[in-house]
């Protein structure tokens, strides 16, 4: 077994918006990133009233108030990598741009949240522009479903798989020249869930059987955040994302051992501690 790069637990912070239900959002967020051996704090960007059937409400944190507690955590914790997810509006995303700027963390994953499980939309119409040139530059690793990555390219979603290659591609030319796009392909039609990485040198593909549930609430948030958890203690970015998806894909195998709500439920973020006593 190949031996880690970091023998301590590593300190990681989510930034992104409060779900009740605690399926999605930093309340995951922390679980999976807990799960995963890190050591999760948080930084809220934004309230929802939010359970298993949708979301209801919506309200903004102020961008001064999010500057406030990142700055705060900065200067009192030194923080390995950053998970980013809801932000609700353009000044929220260019106060974390320049603190990311400022601060630079060795590792940041980008989950560009956009729209919720219910399909109620989370981020303001015109944020996304500022999502697309302010922070998708400054990620380690992007990690958008099909769906979103139409969005960030302004392009009408594509249904087939041999398309996941041209819109990885694509999507590398809005990030970073060292950045990583993980393209998830669970939205396509079939019985294996296929996400794509690329980045400017090399490109791997992470599949896995589909499991029939319905109780997917949060995996976007779950993926990404156990990314950032993993990418201290692993040797390169393919290795974490390796890491990461056998996470996920067993947080959604045991979902249904969960009873949490009446709509879409969580996926089961401690699985493996439950299933190794």
């Amino acid at each position: 077994m190949e031996e880690r790069k970091e023998a301590r637990i590593p300190n990681v912070v989510s930034i992104a918006g409060v779900d009740p239900s605690g399926g999605a959002g930093i309340f995951a967020d922390i679980k999976a990133m807990s799960a995963c051996g890190a050591y999760a704090c948080g930084v809220v960007a934004a309230l929802t009233a939010q359970s298993t059937r949708g979301v209801f409400g919506v309200l903004p944190v102020s961008a001064a108030f999010v500057r406030q507690q990142l700055d705060v955590l900065f200067e009192d914790v030194a923080i390995d990598a950053v998970k980013i997810g809801m932000l609700n509006d353009a000044e929220v995303i260019e106060t974390v741009a320049q603190v990311l700027e400022a601060r630079r963390p060795r590792f940041v994953v980008l989950d560009p949240v956009m729209v919720a499980k219910s399909k109620d939309r989370l981020l303001a119409e015109d944020a996304l522009g500022a999502l697309r040139s302010r922070l998708l530059p400054l990620a380690t690793v992007v990690t958008p479903n099909l769906p979103e990555a139409a969005e960030l390219l302004g392009v009408q979603e594509s249904d087939a798989p041999e398309d996941m290659a041209y819109t990885a591609k694509a999507l590398l030319d809005l990030v970073g020249e060292k950045s990583w796009v993980l393209l998830k392909g669970g939205h396509l039609a079939g019985d294996t869930a296929s996400d794509l990485l690329l980045s400017r040198e090399e490109t791997h593909r992470f599949e896995a059987k589909k499991i029939a549930t319905k109780n997917t609430h949060g995996t976007g948030c779950t993926l990404s955040s156990a990314l950032a958890a993993l990418l201290p203690q692993s040797n390169s970015v393919p290795e974490a994302v390796e890491r990461a998806k056998a996470y996920i894909t067993g947080a959604i195998r045991h979902a249904d051992d969960l009873q949490v709500g009446s709509g879409h439920g969580p996926t089961h973020h401690f699985w493996q501690i439950n299933h190794n006593m």
